[in-house]
This record gives C-alpha cells, sequence and structure tokens, in this order.
C-alpha cells in the first residue's frame, strides 16, 4: 500500500503539487474570464452565486492553495499537497460508494494525452468490481466551436474512457474543455432507455457539464480551472481534486494506485 507520506513526496517531486508548471498569470486570466461568464472558462457550469475576481481568487486559495492576494500577478502557481491529499481521499471515497453498491460509470476526459491512463485503471477496477462502465454515444460526431470555427470531433472510447477523435484519426485523443462530449452521452443513454450513470468521473467539461445536468461528477482540475471548484462550492460538483494535470502521465500512476488503496479495489 503506498502511504500517505510517500505520495505527498511524489506530488512535489513530480510537481503535481506544491510548485507547478501552470503559471499565475494564466491562472488570473481564467479567473478574469470566469468571473466574465465566459463559456470557455465555466466549462458548462451556469453558476448560481455571482461570482467577482476576488471571489474566485479567495475560493482558489481555499481548495487550491494558491496565493489569497490579488496582487500577486506572476510566478509559478502552487497548489498545497495536503489539499490534493484531502480531495483524493474524497474522490476514492465517492468512487468506492458507487463500486460497493454495483453502481454505473462514465468516464471522460479532456486530456487524453496526459489523464487516460489514469481513468482507463479505474474503470477497470471498478468493472472488475462489478460496476457497469458506461460507453453511450460510441462514434457520435460531436461539433466544437473554437476561435477558428467549428470543428467535427468524434466520441470514442478508449479502455472505457470517452475522449474525442479527429474522424480517421490513430491519435490517442484530443485536448477539450467542452462539455458537449458529456451533453451528448447522456442524451445518448436517455435516447436508448439505457442508465444513466450513477457517477461521471473526469475534467473539464466531463464534471461541469454532468453536474450541471445534476449526475454527481467527481474529477481533478488545476489551478486554472476554477469552474469545477465554483461547481463543489455551489454543491453541483461532489469532488474536486487540485493538482497539476498536464505533467506525464506515468506521474498519475502512483494517484491511482492510492485511489484503488483507499478503495480496496487494489488487484
Amino acid at each position: 500500500m503506498l502511504s500517505t507520506r510517500a505520495l505527498r513526496a511524489h506530488l512535489l517531486a513530480s510537481r503535481l503539487a506544491g510548485d507547478v508548471a501552470t503559471s499565475r498569470e494564466t491562472s488570473l486570466r481564467s479567473y478574469r474570464a470566469f468571473a466574465a461568464r465566459d463559456p470557455r472558462v465555466t466549462l458548462g457550469l451556469d453558476p448560481r452565486w455571482n461570482w467577482s475576481v476576488r471571489d474566485v481568487v479567495a475560493l482558489m486559495a481555499d481548495r487550491c492553495g494558491v496565493s489569497a492576494d490579488p496582487e500577486h500577478v506572476s510566478g509559478a502557481d502552487v497548489i498545497d499537497p495536503e489539499l490534493t491529499l484531502c480531495r483524493l481521499a474524497a474522490f476514492a471515497d465517492r468512487l468506492g460508494s458507487v463500486a460497493a453498491r454495483g453502481g454505473s460509470v462514465l468516464f471522460g476526459t479532456g486530456h487524453p494525452h496526459r489523464l487516460l491512463g489514469f481513468y482507463a485503471d479505474l474503470a477497470d477496477a471498478v468493472s472488475a468490481a462489478g460496476c457497469s462502465v458506461l460507453t453511450p454515444a460510441q462514434g457520435r460526431c460531436v461539433d466544437i466551436t473554437t476561435r477558428f470555427g467549428v470543428r467535427t470531433l468524434s466520441l470514442e472510447y478508449v479502455a472505457g474512457v470517452a475522449v474525442l477523435h479527429e474522424p480517421g484519426a490513430r491519435e490517442v485523443g484530443v485536448h477539450s474543455h467542452s462539455p458537449l462530449p458529456v451533453r451528448v452521452a447522456l442524451q445518448a443513454a436517455v435516447d436508448v432507455g439505457g442508465p444513466l450513470p450513477d457517477l461521471v468521473v473526469g475534467d473539464h467539461g466531463w464534471v461541469c457539464g454532468a453536474g450541471q445536468l445534476g449526475v454527481e461528477a467527481i474529477g481533478l482540475a488545476d489551478t486554472d480551472d476554477p469552474a469545477l471548484f465554483v461547481g463543489e462550492a455551489e454543491g453541483r460538483v461532489s469532488v474536486a481534486v487540485p493538482l497539476d494535470d498536464a505533467v506525464r502521465s506515468d506521474f498519475y500512476r502512483p494517484l491511482t494506485r492510492y485511489v484503488l488503496d483507499l478503495t480496496c479495489l487494489s488487484q
């Protein structure tokens, strides 16, 4: 079993927490955009409360450990590893609860190049425990609006995890913040009379989009992803785990092991 002390050391050594690669400038830009309700940053969440930039900074200081000083405007951002460990435990608790009752889970990621392995190992573990890992809307086209126009992508499942693909491409998937994939997946489940997920596990729009529709969601979020933490504060996201979401994919393996140990799903 991986100890909490060992995982904390790993978080700092890999820069999953502590001084992370995300800059303070990038985070503040996202906080300003969120306060302005820019859909590129709200990720499918329609905030119930009015969030000023100062409110968002204060929330992110509380939930992530970034500086609470709005005048601190440059340098590397910071994630408190104790907050990461705390929310990972809460993440494991929610996942373990669904697994214990043999519920259904939908996994999806907008960070396939970094986080696919993390979610795929969780999907494999809950499936082995008797959960249904859902794959609705396989192969469905999703039109994503970008600053360059509309981009048509395909919703595919890799090892039980939903990702967006360029049609015909061999790549593992494309980076996306959009809530449209989870909306398409949930609507497809409704259309065929299949089960809706008891839990959505992912990041970006997968978590916020599901939470906005009333489906329980848990996920990972960086310091420039305030929407997940706002969703958590407003009660529509169950757990948002603060960590850098763009380090090397193998750096997430100890997190998988830690979560599976906590849920007693280790194989």
